[in-house]
């Protein structure tokens, strides 16, 4: 099998790269750039340069594999609505390409699309899209499976750490480094999933082995971190007192990341692990930041 990955020298996508190729799948991975294809070549997968703005290239990867693993998505928050826009034109372009076929599509989204507050769990439906938050990964992708497209979801927790992370970990950890204070908003029990980047690679390619299993798959090691637990790691190795600030005080201090820092998301992957077969071995994230150069800068 030949599988079109999006996103391939991306934190996940180069992950889901590697796990495929170590399994026996041919990749054509998509590389915005001469040093990104590179790397793509050097592991043994085949190279798409372009740009997941471009229409005329995701329809040739797409017309040219077996399946389709989309995990490309602009974390530019400063832009994240036309970010959002441009995930869902992708999803719903690759998705007609393989309409009519069942050729597999497994589209990333992340948790922050379930409900806040309570455990989620795979059954649970996305919320829809806002102005405030409009990715709408998770709501194009139900449209192509009602359309008879072979479109299931792959949810991300909000930490999928490891060597290389520049997700929200690090942004809380720049933060403490700007303001000299790891902090959280009221008590900290907020609480956040997490995954190792490799653990969650093999989600896609198990939900790729299982084309029978129904998403949402969770691709979740750790059902909640509590952020006040983050913040002490953060705290310990900066040296930085750890505090508790009120939710007017953390906008100013987390700015954007504020709506984030304050998100009480545990989510469970029991479904995930009864249809897959899949168990996560790699270190947890509190772990994972002792080890790893989380604060090597």
């Amino acid at each position: 099998m030949r599988v079109f990955v999006t996103g391939a020298t991306g934190f996940v996508g180069s992950a889901v790269v590697s796990e495929l190729l170590q399994a026996g799948y041919r990749v054509l991975g998509l590389a915005r750039s001469e040093k990104g294809g590179a790397a793509l070549a050097a592991k043994g997968a085949d190279v798409l340069r372009g740009v997941l703005e471009d229409p005329l290239v995701l329809r040739t990867g797409a017309e040219s594999c077996d399946a389709v693993i989309h995990t490309a998505f602009n974390h530019d928050f400063s832009n994240f609505a036309a970010s959002c826009e441009t995930d869902r034109m992708a999803i719903e372009l690759m998705g007609d390409v393989l309409a009519g076929s069942a050729r597999p599509m497994l589209v990333t989204s992340g948790l922050a699309v379930t409900p806040s507050g309570l455990v989620s769990m795979e059954r649970d439906p996305a919320v829809e899209p806002t102005p405030h938050y409009p990715r709408a990964s998770e709501a194009a992708t139900v449209r192509l499976a009602e359309k008879g497209v072979n479109a299931r979801v792959v949810r991300l927790p909000f930490s999928v750490h490891g060597a290389g992370d520049h997700g929200f970990v690090p942004m809380l950890i720049g933060v403490a480094r700007r303001t000299g204070i790891a902090a959280t908003i009221g008590d900290g029990r907020n609480r956040w999933p997490a995954v190792h980047r490799l653990d969650a690679a093999r989600v896609y390619r198990l939900a790729l082995e299982a084309p029978e299993a129904n998403g949402p798959f969770h691709a979740v090691a750790e059902e909640g971190v509590a952020l006040g637990d983050i913040a002490a790691v953060i705290g310990g190795k900066l040296g930085v007192p750890v505090r508790a600030l009120s939710p007017d005080e953390a906008m100013d201090h987390f700015g954007f990341l504020s709506d984030f820092a304050g998100l009480d998301a545990p989510s469970s992957s029991l479904y995930t692990r009864s249809q897959l077969g899949w168990e996560p071995s790699r270190p947890e994230l509190l772990a994972d930041m002792q080890q790893t150069d989380y604060f090597s800068g």
